[in-house]
């Protein structure tokens, strides 16, 4: 018989709880200091532990099924990688509680990355599709395509369909109504990826890039990872580059027009989500996003 899931409440998430939490279930990191960082990401709380390491807290069910498939995949992944990437060093499990799987990582050092220091460096632009074009190439030879596990398998672009029509008309004042519905519907017709199913990051914007002294670093979260078109990874051309870099990250990364153009849906949606739901309270949320949906407009 089937179990009905239980929902839980957003948890109460402070330094008491992640204090107790790593002293139970990790008793040899007891004396490392933890200190929250602020601000930390939408989906989870970030405590740095010691000099060396990481907690992360998921704040809401939508992340709760990162600290686990990041520990099983990443550090096979790593290896095959250009750039760092988070090392997972223990899962947590819930107690006092709180109620889901939690992560402890290595620290990784580096400043989030940012328009004005990566928008117009075609090396970072070149760096940024090895790094893609790697992850794609990443093929464990114990995982089944045809048999994916459900936190792996890929969403299709026609999933956001319903939503993305609804924000396009809440923000026809803001933007292009037409002009997005014509990229949308664009998008939605475009042939689907023809290519055997590939690795793709799935939220490659630059919130999850770090960088030291102005070159990229790292990527962090990887909790969309999947299996299947590569098309969502394409976002960080629109999140991140200009004209000129876009066009050397696609001719490094060799994108068909049809791949493009369904990265293209993909900024947009993504765009158009997060302005909806942030830009009302984070000027700096809006700014992101009017360049991410502008640049997508423009290709």
């Amino acid at each position: 018989m089937a179990t009905a899931e239980v929902a839980h409440p957003l948890p109460e998430i402070d330094a008491t709880l992640a204090r107790r939490l790593v002293d139970t279930q990790f008793p040899q990191w007891a004396a490392l200091p933890l200190e929250m960082l602020d601000p930390a990401g939408s989906d989870h709380v970030i405590y740095r532990l010691g000099e060396e390491l990481s907690v992360r807290l998921p704040r809401h069910a939508g992340a709760i099924g990162q600290a686990r498939k990041e520990s099983r995949w990443l550090p096979r992944l790593a290896p095959h990688l250009p750039l760092a990437i988070p090392a997972p060093v223990g899962v947590g499990e819930p107690d006092f509680g709180y109620p889901w799987p939690w992560a402890v990582s290595r620290w990784l050092d580096g400043e989030v990355a940012t328009v004005e220091a990566l928008a117009d460096s075609a090396t970072a632009a070149v760096e940024l599709a090895r790094f893609l074009a790697a992850l794609q190439r990443f093929a464990p030879e114990d995982l089944s395509v045809a048999h994916l596990p459900d936190d792996l398998t890929d969403r299709p672009l026609s999933d956001r369909d319903r939503a993305t029509r609804a924000a396009i008309d809440r923000l026809d004042d803001v933007f292009d109504g037409p002009a997005m519905t014509a990229l949308w519907d664009e998008a939605l017709n475009a042939p689907g990826w023809s290519g055997p199913p590939v690795w793709f990051h799935g939220d490659f914007h630059t919130g999850n890039l770090l960088t030291i002294e102005g070159r990229l670093s790292a990527v962090i979260d990887f909790g969309g990872l999947g299996v299947g078109d590569p098309a969502p990874d394409l976002m960080i051309a629109f999140t991140l580059m200009t004209a000129d870099s876009r066009a050397v990250f696609r001719d490094t990364l060799g994108v068909d027009e049809a791949t493009w153009l369904r990265g293209r849906g993909w900024a947009l949606a993504t765009g158009l989500n997060a302005y909806s739901s942030y830009a009302a309270v984070n000027p700096v949320i809006a700014a992101q996003t009017t360049r991410q949906i502008s640049a997508a407009l423009a290709g």
